[in-house]
């Protein structure tokens, strides 16, 4: 990735979005995920980076939708690039992971901008998105929780339905996911992190990043996955068990979210 397409991802200022709540609705049945199993046409990847940078163009750089935003766009871009060199096993599997995974971040946006309620791992960033005590290294893992402690879970199932394949045909480029994913962590606390001359031991930041571990996040993503995927004749169970990996995962985006004493500006 050229230094060009590389997104900053360090914010400065404070806050200028005035945020939007969520509109209260009365909660309806639940109804099970509908997943498309047309396979991912080729090049749709393009279509994800080009809505992304939709939505970083639209949103006041301060907003924590745009701050995730940004991060992931970021890795999008890594992704597009190693998908191009041959990195990946499978280039047609991992495209079709990867739009699939986007997807769902980009359908959370959407339904949130029509006044939907989008899933409950990502209602914390937009409850929150311009909160002044939240830095902004809180929402980028907030939203990471979100992406890979739900979305990736339900991103490779509908994969391995389009393509009519075994979890174990996915496993080898999951893992080479992963490996960007780790890469981005780093990235986002080296850039967004405040410096040593401002973080320390007795900094609450200090110990609420500490707190989730993006390891931890890919192993359970994958386990949950695996028991998709043996619920899959079971549609009952397996929405039970979706509902409540959404509900899981908002709770810790909750608590990643906790606004700190220090405002950011």
């Amino acid at each position: 990735m050229t230094s060009a397409e590389r997104t900053p991802l360090r914010d400065g200022g404070p806050e200028t979005h005035p945020g939007r709540p969520l509109p209260s609705r009365a909660p309806g049945p639940p109804h099970p995920p509908r997943t498309s199993r047309r396979p991912v046409p080729p090049g749709a990847l393009h279509s994800v980076v080009r809505s992304m940078r939709g939505i970083g163009a639209g949103l006041p750089r301060g907003d924590g939708v745009a701050v995730f935003n940004r991060v992931y766009l970021s890795v999008t871009l890594e992704f597009q690039q190693r998908l191009e060199s041959g990195w990946f096993r499978d280039r047609s599997s991992a495209e079709e992971l990867g739009v699939r995974f986007a997807g769902r971040y980009l359908a959370a946006v959407g339904a949130e901008r029509a006044g939907s309620e989008p899933p409950a791992c990502w209602r914390p960033l937009f409850q929150l998105r311009a909160h002044p005590y939240v830095r902004p290294l809180q929402f980028a893992l907030a939203g990471i929780n979100a992406h890979v402690g739900h979305d990736l879970p339900l991103a490779l199932l509908a994969t391995c339905r389009s393509r009519r394949a075994r979890p174990e045909a996915l496993e080898g480029d999951f893992e080479r996911v992963g490996d960007l994913l780790t890469l981005l962590e780093e990235r986002i606390r080296e850039e967004l992190m405040p410096g040593p001359d401002v973080l320390d031991v007795a900094d609450p930041l200090t110990h609420l990043v500490g707190s989730w571990s993006l390891e931890m996040g890919r192993a359970s993503a994958w386990m949950a996955f695996r028991a998709l995927w043996g619920l899959r004749e079971l549609p009952e169970l397996a929405w039970e068990f979706t509902r409540r990996l959404d509900t899981t995962a908002g709770m810790t985006g909750r608590c990643l979210l906790t606004p700190l004493a220090c405002r950011r500006g």
